[in-house]
């Protein structure tokens, strides 16, 4: 069952008033993002994906296309929508005197929560995101990696079945970053939660993602696993030999080489199954009285794979 079914979907901006000028920041993009999953969204900036966000989060409405989000309508149905989701910027505000306590009191009351049920929730939240020592800072003295962990705690506080969140760790410590992706991990294998990320972190995506998508120019320019992504754009797994005598040119053209390339004395193998082919070809190169000094194996990186879609 899909959280999010969105096809073809449409957004053009217009600015200007006596040079009328239109930016297409969606040009049919379709995405079907199943109930429970982490869906990722890459793409550089400008790419469009925050617009799109804001379209499944009923916050803008499409130009054209059919969006469906937890089986409502995006225009006809957004109140339904907004009851059962939230959301998290990278780049949230909140009122600069206001504490955390403070904060996620007043949005609580928006969702109908008050009394005990309303302190409980704010001691909760503040608990989970590692808040509680926080709950009485006022927002301008916190640091970039609680104001962060707060959006988040503030993003929780109706329990949403599906959360969106734009750029979660931008700007954040590693360390910091890290246990901020633990908590998401948590959410999804804890509660089930439906959760669509932006990212420009690639490790990120690699880490929590069950699917990722990316857009570039308003279009969805390629969809999956990881792995997947790398073997529809022939980023494979990298056999590196040194070898004596150091050149052997049939690699290039053995079974399974995607490119072989020479680098700082190495001979790179970009294979698609490094496990099937590693044996092969140090079978051939045995009979071909090559002598193998060193073999290195390695996965590509997830970076490799948006280098090459953001040409």
């Amino acid at each position: 069952m899909l959280a999010i079914d969105a096809r073809d979907v449409v957004k053009t901006f217009r600015s200007g008033v006596f040079r009328r000028r239109a930016t297409a920041a969606l040009s049919g993009v379709s995405l079907a993002v199943p109930r429970g999953a982490i869906f990722g969204v890459l793409g550089p900036n400008g790419a469009g994906k925050t617009t799109l966000l804001s379209i499944l989060a009923t916050l803008l409405i499409p130009d054209g296309g059919q969006v469906t989000v937890l089986g409502h309508d995006v225009r006809r149905e957004a109140t339904l929508i907004r009851r059962r989701l939230n959301m998290a910027s990278g780049n949230a505000s909140f009122l600069w005197n206001q504490r955390p306590a403070e904060i996620l009191a007043f949005y609580g009351r928006l969702y109908g929560l008050s009394g005990r049920a309303l302190r409980r929730r704010v001691d909760d939240l503040l608990e989970l995101c590692e808040l509680t020592a926080y709950r009485r800072v006022a927002y301008n003295a916190l640091s970039t990696g609680f104001k962060q962990r707060l959006a988040l705690a503030k993003s929780l506080v109706n329990d949403p079945e599906l959360l969106f969140l734009d750029e979660p760790t931008l700007g954040l410590d590693p360390d910091v970053a890290a246990r901020l992706r633990g908590r998401i991990a948590d959410l999804r294998r804890e509660r089930g939660m439906t959760i669509v990320l932006t990212t420009h972190y690639m490790r990120e995506a690699e880490q929590l993602c069950d699917e990722i998508a990316f857009i570039k120019g308003g279009r969805v320019l390629a969809r999956g696993t990881a792995g997947e992504l790398k073997r529809q754009i022939r980023i494979g797994e990298v056999i590196a030999f040194r070898l004596d005598p150091p050149a052997a040119p049939w690699l290039g053209e053995a079974a399974g080489v995607l490119r072989c390339v020479t680098h700082d004395g190495r001979i790179e193998c970009t294979v698609d199954e490094a496990e099937k082919r590693l044996p092969e070809l140090l079978r051939r190169l045995h009979d071909e009285g090559a002598v193998v000094r060193d073999v290195q194996v390695r996965e590509p990186e997830l970076e490799e794979v948006f280098v090459e879609l953001a040409r």
